[in-house]
Parts: structure tokens; sequence; C-alpha cells
């Protein structure tokens, strides 16, 4: 699989079926086993999250659905959940395999598990330290809490909130990259900070892979993709609508798996490393789908309006906070779990504890804090064209906000590393 292909004299009938210039080797490591860039990957995700609006009728969602899952837990424990007001707001009728959000789930746990197996990328390990399993379980608590408080998490409330014009969204943004900086702060304390154990090796060791292995797990994939693609069309022609999000959900968890696609790295690395490239691609993403949006919306369909209220900005505050002490966010968290991280199981388990914490509180707060807020569409507010012009002015001054912030942060660390030479050459001196 990995032989320079360039050797061969001559070409097999496959090559003719993918081009004079690429045979199924140089495809199969090229767009199935290699990681894929984020800014293209993240520009797909926008634009089949628009077609994913327009075919089943609501937004690329995953939050909602998991707080469902904590709501038939309560149910096999004797509780009533369905009489929640929070429930009542989101559901809880069918199961996963008749409602839209979770069968697009099950395409994404499938379309992420294909796509690792292409790469063999599927390994079991295990948290360096029990620290970690707390600040999993911990984070993914309070990033569920959150994530149900503002009505969304980095997809609902962000990634494709913003596109639906709904100014909760805006909220909810800016507050997750204020809590993502606190989340940093506290992640960076001796607390979290696990003791490196350093052992002598006589040589390096070279990095091997059982090629074997490597092609039975390719193989594997293939057969998930093509059972799930069957199971999708099964499904569509009895309801095209969850047939569609099933697919929909098959491409979301290979484009998440192969591109890496954490919007946790995007706040996170703001503050810790100054780096900017996937939340550049994100905003660049997010341009991209609010055009299709609003023509659908132009069409007759009906985007996704949250309250505007003190819900978006605490919950921002928050699932950001979350994410960073977790370490992943709800995309984030799927894909590597599904690779055999188990920090990461640790975490869904914790979002789901704290999505349905937060259904089973939401009654008591839910007028002070969200329901007699008013659900604000930006193109109701300001006009179509309007509402359209505020959602790109906005991103863009996000884009220009991220390009200051990294050459101030690298402006700001080469000065310090500066003045700490200048401080050792005075001390040799």
């Amino acid at each position: 699989d990995h032989r320079d292909l360039h050797s061969f004299p001559t070409r097999r009938s496959s090559d003719l079926v993918l081009g004079k210039n690429m045979s199924w080797s140089e495809f199969k490591s090229q767009y199935l086993i290699r990681f894929w860039k984020p800014l293209p990957a993240v520009i797909a995700a926008g634009i089949l999250s628009t077609y994913y609006f327009g075919l089943t009728g609501t937004f690329w969602a995953v939050t909602g659905e998991f707080t469902r899952w904590g709501g038939h837990v309560m149910q096999w424990f004797g509780a009533h959940p369905e009489e929640w007001g929070y429930f009542k707001i989101i559901g809880l009728e069918g199961t996963p395999l008749t409602r839209i959000d979770g069968v697009m789930i099950i395409g994404m746990f499938g379309g992420c598990i294909m796509a690792a197996l292409w790469a063999n990328n599927v390994k079991l390990r295990h948290p360096q330290h029990k620290v970690r399993i707390l600040q999993a379980v911990l984070g993914g608590i309070i990033a569920g809490f959150g994530a149900r408080l503002a009505m969304g998490c980095n997809l609902a409330a962000f990634f494709t909130g913003i596109p639906q014009f709904s100014l909760h969204a805006w909220f909810f943004a800016v507050a997750t990259a204020i809590g993502s900086y606190f989340g940093a702060k506290l992640s960076l304390m001796p607390l979290f900070r696990i003791p490196v154990k350093l052992q002598k090796v006589s040589k390096a060791s070279p990095i091997t892979q059982d090629k074997q292995r490597a092609k039975r797990r390719f193989r594997l994939g293939m057969v998930i993709f093509f059972a799930m693609i069957a199971w999708s069309l099964i499904i569509l022609f009895d309801s095209p609508k969850l047939g569609f999000a099933m697919l929909g959900g098959i491409g979301f968890g290979i484009l998440i798996e192969r591109a890496q696609i954490c919007f946790t790295s995007a706040f996170r690395d703001l503050w810790i490393t100054g780096r900017t490239h996937m939340a550049k691609a994100i905003i660049i993403g997010m341009a991209v789908s609010a055009v299709g949006i609003f023509s659908y919306v132009q069409l007759g369909a009906a985007p996704k309006i949250m309250w505007a209220g003190p819900n978006a900005v605490i919950g921002g505050l928050l699932f950001g906070f979350g994410i960073v002490l977790a370490g992943g966010c709800e995309t984030g968290w799927m894909y590597r779990a599904v690779e055999g991280q188990i920090h990461f199981w640790w975490v869904g388990l914790g979002n789901v504890i704290g999505s349905t914490i937060l259904a089973y509180y939401w009654d008591d707060f839910s007028a002070v804090l969200a329901t007699d807020y008013d659900k604000i569409n930006l193109l109701d507010t300001f006009g179509p064209v309007g509402g359209l012009a505020i959602t790109y002015l906005l991103l863009g001054l996000s884009f220009i906000l991220l390009l200051w912030w990294e050459k101030h942060f690298f402006r700001k660390r080469a000065q310090q590393a500066q003045a700490l030479s200048t401080q050792i050459n005075k001390e040799i001196a």
C-alpha cells in the first residue's frame, strides 16, 4: 500500500476509472488514509450542513439527541422525563432509530468508524493518569450542561446556529471564547500537569506498521461504508428525511475524523499556542453555509431561532470552560472515542450526564434565563438583505480579530524571548 507506485511500468484497469493521473492506490493513500486539510473539510461541512437543513428541515446538531438518550435512561429507572418542561420543548417521542437527530448521529458514528479503519487509526489508548478521567467527566458534565442551557453546542449554537441568523448563536460564540480562555488557564495549572517519565534507551525505535492488519481494517471500513449506505437507502425509500439524515451523518462523520475537526482546539489554541488556523477555517465554513441557508429561507424554509437571553451567555461560558477542561467538544469526542481513545468515552458520558441534569432543573430557571426573552432572527430584525449583510460583517470582523490576535500573540512571545535572552546575557556578563 505504501510502495512507490510510479515504479510500476503499466497501469491496471482500475486506473482508467479514476483518471489518467491517479490510480486506486494513489487515491486510497491520498484521500482515505492521509489526514485531510482542515480548511476544505470545514468548508465541505458547511456546505453539507446547508443541504442537510434543506433536506431534513433541521440543523446539524448532536447534544439535543444526547439529552434524549439521558431521558431514556431515566425512563428505564422509572422516572418520567417526558413530563419535564425541557423535553416538552425538544421532544422525547420515539427512539434514536425514528428521530432525525438520532439517525444522523448513528450515521456520524458509522462515518467516524469507517474513516478511522481506512487509515488504520484505531487503537485502544488509556488515560495516562486518573486526573485525566476526572477532567474528562467533570469537563464533559459542565460542557453538556452549558450546551443545553444555551439550546445548542458548538454546532447548533455556533457552527450551524450563526448561519441560521439566530442572535443567540453570537452571544454563545463570544461567551464560549471567554469560557475557553479560563478553561485553558485552569488546564495549565500544576494540578492537571501529568509528570513525564523519562526512560533511557540505546537507540530510537523504528516506526512500524502491521501491513496485513492495516489491509484488514481498510476492508472492514469499506464493508461498514457500503453497509451504512445500503441502510440509508433502505430508510430513504420509507422515510426520505430519515434517509437523508443518515447519509448526512455519514458525511459529517467522515469529515470530522479525516480532518480531525475539533472546535475545542479552535478555541483553546487561541490562548495557548496562538494558532488560529482551525478558527479561521470555521469562520470561512460558516460564511459559505450562511448564503446557502439564506437561499433556503427565501424559498420558505424556517430557520431555527433560539432565545437570545442570559442562557446563551451563561451556557457559552460553561461550554467553553468545559470543553477545554475535558479536552474535547461534541464532534471531537465522537471521532476520538471510536479511534479508541478511552479518555473521550468518559467525556461523552459526562456530556450525557450534564445535559440530563440541565433538563431536570430547566423548569426552575427557564423563565428567568431563557423563555422570557425574545427569539431574535437577524433576517426579521434587519430585513433579508440587512440580516445577511450583518452576519457577513460580523464574520468578517471575527476573521480580522483573529488575524490581529495571531500577530499580537507571536509578537508578545518574541518580545518575551528577547527579554529572557537579554537577561541571560547580562547574568553571563
